[in-house]
């Protein structure tokens, strides 16, 4: 039987559920799980507040440069950068998991995530140039997705094992290893080496992406108080260890809801609209505590995942053909802000206290929302 035909006729079904659990794996169980684990690292190792934004911020910045790796070479080598994506997050993770210090600890959670700046300029190249998954932008929401699932199971764990945080880094090293093994098994484009060598965006592609790249940035920003100190703060406001680890869970639950709401159709401005202003309310609603923080986190968990989903939408609008690099540059940015969040917040926490700083998160997630308000406003009239 012909290979074309057999692209032609393939499910998209093992893809998108592999591409996704490798998004669940180097996002939610390695990458966003540093928040969730921190209050027990910090029992055991000693970690303090500002130390733990310091890595917080240097493992954004080691995930920008994943991303950056990726805006270069996905189109070309995308087989190539899953492989490397799945190895330094699972070795990252397995290193955390067996660090005797919180220096070695730091060292390995920083590098860590690269696996996830690297696996999703990847993923949608694959996405892209595989016949089933192609014409169906879907399928990258489905795949994006992926980070909610990864979440839940992240908080799963830390309930099952609490307070034995390494064995739920061992095994998250070994989730990332099946899942990208799994893509690459499910890969069925032809090999990487047929891809042109892409040519650099010129600067106009650059100059229309200034609305969607200020939009990312402050969305970064905001959103790293709850990604890094959410459960952190929890506990330290009275909360139980159970209900915080269940708080997480909601922000799993919520970042999974967007499988499901993927299908509305809104242009991206306006799902930028309602996904930032949806991150902006549930931080600020964090600072209720009790039940109302598991509303909170399942309201900040979609926002932000079906926010990261709107920027792959409104950068392929923008440029299609280049949607992979418009991808990596944008969660560049995203990350950048949360480096620069994470370490704000970190610093003002000692100061001004948790709830001035998470208020001031908010105020800046309702900036984030501004970039692409004006377009709609005109849009509509």
């Amino acid at each position: 039987m012909k290979r074309s035909f057999l692209l032609r006729t393939a499910s998209p079904v093992p893809l998108v559920a592999a591409g996704a659990g490798l998004i669940a794996a180097t996002y939610g169980l390695v990458r966003m799980a540093f928040g969730l684990f921190l209050p027990d690292v910090q029992a055991d190792l000693g970690l303090d507040v500002a130390a733990a934004g310091g890595v917080s911020a240097g493992a954004s910045v080691v995930y920008c440069a994943g991303a950056l790796l990726g805006f270069l070479t996905a189109t070309r080598h995308a087989r190539r950068l899953i492989v490397v994506a799945g190895l330094t997050a699972s070795i990252g993770a397995l290193g955390m998991a067996l660090a005797p210090t919180s220096f070695v600890f730091a060292v390995f959670a920083i590098a860590s995530s690269a696996g996830a700046g690297l696996a999703s300029p990847a993923l949608v190249a694959v996405l892209q140039r595989n016949p089933s998954t192609a014409r169906n932008p879907r399928h990258q929401a489905i795949v994006n997705a992926g980070t909610g699932p990864g979440v839940i199971l992240a908080g799963a764990l830390a309930l099952l094992l609490a307070p034995d945080w390494r064995l739920a880094w061992a095994l998250a090293a070994v989730v990332t290893v099946v899942a990208a093994v799994g893509v690459l098994v499910s890969d069925r484009s032809e090999a990487d080496a047929v891809a042109p060598p892409p040519a650099l965006p010129p600067l106009s592609w650059f100059a229309a992406h200034q609305a969607v790249l200020a939009a990312a940035f402050l969305l970064g920003v905001g959103s790293a108080a709850v990604w890094t100190y959410g459960r952190t703060f929890l506990i330290e406001s009275g909360t139980s260890g159970g209900v915080s680890m269940a708080a997480w869970i909601a922000l799993g639950v919520g970042g999974t809801a967007v499988i499901v709401t993927a299908r509305w159709s809104l242009r991206p401005r306006a799902a930028w609209v309602v996904t930032a202003a949806a991150v902006t309310a549930s931080t600020a609603g964090v600072l209720a505590g009790g039940g109302w923080a598991l509303v909170a986190f399942a309201v900040f968990g979609w926002g932000y995942t079906a926010g990261s989903g709107v920027l792959i939408a409104w950068t392929a609008q923008i440029d299609a053909a280049r949607a992979p690099a418009g991808t990596a540059l944008l969660f560049v940015t995203l990350i950048l802000g949360q480096a620069v969040g994470a370490a704000g917040v970190g610093a003002a926490i000692p100061v001004v206290g948790y709830a001035a700083a998470f208020a001031g998160a908010a105020v800046v997630t309702a900036v984030a929302v501004t970039p692409a308000l004006g377009r709609v406003v005109r849009g509509g009239r």
